[in-house]
């Protein structure tokens, strides 16, 4: 890497987890895209799982009696399914179409969140299949597996808190299974991967505490609009990228 591609980095990945901090969410959806315009997946995707377990840990403060143990328990396995996938196809399928391929996800996320949308109407337990399995492998494939679960408990668990709480549990537990997978894949095997985690990891810390504490005048869903624009900008970026691989 070049000192402009380090700094490029920096900027990005600071960024990435300041939004983290003040949503909750979206910091592998922003930084994967971006850091994919000048680096190989094979090397952001393990990256931004450390650094996205790492804060899962960080700011887990779980309410463990609000946790829906009964979902987590239908997710988990389909969602480890998924995983081993994605990390299979992570190292063996060639980078544009999965440029590609990524680049249509973002748009898509970019574009739920720019008009906002959502339902509200429960679905059955039938939907936690797919969802995991697209989850599990989207996530070890782009480091970006959130949505899925997302849309899917959004639509089975309506209090607040307990959507939260639920979240948190998930994350932490489909991190970690996702770097064991890596581990045993050796897409974690990489050297220049760990420098990078350990080289970022203050830098995340402090985009954590500075957005702890950043009042930016923005409601949550003008917060979501805005990290919406950014990924429809990166998935048209993503795309140039890839047809030009």
């Amino acid at each position: 890497m070049s000192a402009g591609q380090i700094a490029l980095t920096a900027v990005i990945l600071l960024v990435a987890y300041l939004i983290r901090s003040m949503t909750g969410f979206g910091s592998s959806l922003v930084a994967v895209p971006l850091l994919a315009l000048f680096l190989p997946l094979q090397f952001v995707v393990p990256l931004t799982l450390l650094l996205d377990f790492t804060t899962s840990v960080v700011m887990s403060g779980i309410h463990f009696e609000r946790v829906k143990w009964n979902e987590i328990g239908v997710l988990i396995p389909f969602g480890m399914l998924g995983a081993v996938l994605g990390a299979k196809l992570l190292a063996n399928l060639p980078t544009a179409p999965m440029l590609m391929v990524l680049a249509g996800l973002v748009f898509i996320f970019g574009v739920r969140s720019v008009f906002h949308v959502h339902g509200d109407k429960p679905v059955t337990r039938a939907w936690a299949a797919p969802a995991a399995l697209t989850g599990g492998t989207v996530g070890a494939l782009f480091g970006a597996g959130g949505p899925p679960y997302v849309i899917y408990l959004t639509h089975r668990i309506q209090d607040k808190d307990d959507l939260r709480a639920t979240f948190s549990v998930l994350f932490l537990a489909d991190g970690m299974s996702r770097v064991v997978i890596f581990l045993i894949a050796g897409l974690l095997m990489n050297a220049q991967v760990w420098t990078a985690y350990f080289a970022a990891l203050p830098l995340m810390l402090g985009a954590l505490y500075l957005g702890g504490r950043l009042q930016v005048g923005l409601s949550e869903s003008q917060m979501a609009r805005l990290v919406g624009v950014l990924l429809v900008g990166s998935s048209i970026s993503l795309l140039f990228k890839a047809l030009h691989e």
